[in-house]
């Protein structure tokens, strides 16, 4: 299958990217949630996933730059697998740097640094150690990018950071001023006047964005969240989705074809 593409720095992505946080038990659904992520997503599942979601035009996948991710997308692309991998740092595990050495390594195609740590970073006054670190990834001949919850961080980067992408969430749904590593006993909140300040400020940005979270971590219909993203998807965006194909096994056709034809129904209406 077909797929629109995006572009940034000489990298070419499907439009819609499989993201990881399922696969990482990373629910935002509570303690339970992620015990079942846990017990489901074994690697053979996800690489089933992985390989299904390529069946449908995607090229593109989101995930951590741990041992877990590494080791399993070493195995898909041995077996013959040919996705893309966009890694995510990992604020629990190590510092920016090692995650970025640790990506590397593991045969990242982009690298960006995680939005909790951004948040974290603006909270404590360090943004202006991002600049180091996206040089680091650039001299390694990779597309260096940036996460962030909070709109202020983007808003930093505009004015301070020379960066290839953004990745924005819709939503800001607990803060990490005092740690980076999100905490799954916290509560979250999900509101739609975030989604609306995030949504306006991508408009501004520079550079191409992948935006995350168009779900509110499963809170939202998806027929209303994929027809939102359409709307304000550019040129060169895309949309990071993760799927629990325990709920659904044919969750990455249907998101997939959900994207599609929202983005054909945004361009009518543009035209």
């Amino acid at each position: 299958m077909s797929m629109d593409q995006a572009q940034f720095a000489g990298l070419t992505v499907s439009r819609f990217i499989i993201g990881g946080n399922p696969f990482s038990t990373v629910s935002h659904q509570g303690q339970a949630r992620d015990l079942e992520m846990r017990s489901w997503y074994t690697t053979a599942r996800i690489k089933a996933t992985l390989g299904d979601a390529e069946a449908h035009g995607v090229t593109t996948f989101l995930g951590r730059a741990d041992n877990h991710v590494i080791r399993m997308l070493c195995e898909y692309r041995d077996e013959g697998g040919g996705i893309q991998w966009i890694a995510q740092t990992t604020p629990e595990l190590a510092s920016i740097e090692r995650s970025v050495s640790r990506a590397l390594g593991g045969g990242a195609n982009a690298i960006f640094v995680h939005g909790g740590q951004t948040d974290q970073m603006l909270a404590q006054g360090d943004l202006g150690k991002l600049p180091d670190i996206m040089q680091r990834i650039r001299d390694a001949g990779l597309p260096a990018g940036i996460a962030g919850h909070n709109p202020d961080v983007h808003r930093w980067a505009e004015d301070h950071l020379d960066l290839d992408f953004y990745m924005c969430c819709y939503y800001n749904p607990s803060r990490r001023d005092e740690k980076a590593e999100r905490d799954a006993a916290d509560q979250e909140t999900y509101r739609d006047e975030d989604r609306q300040i995030m949504a306006q400020l991508i408009q501004r940005l520079q550079r191409p964005a992948i935006h995350y979270k168009i779900m509110a971590a499963g809170r939202n219909d998806p027929e209303e969240a994929f027809a939102f993203a359409a709307a304000h998807l550019r040129a060169n965006d895309a949309v990071c989705v993760g799927v629990h194909t325990k709920d659904n096994p044919d969750m990455v056709r249907e998101n997939v074809a959900r994207l599609q034809r929202c983005l054909a129904e945004a361009a009518k209406k543009a035209a």
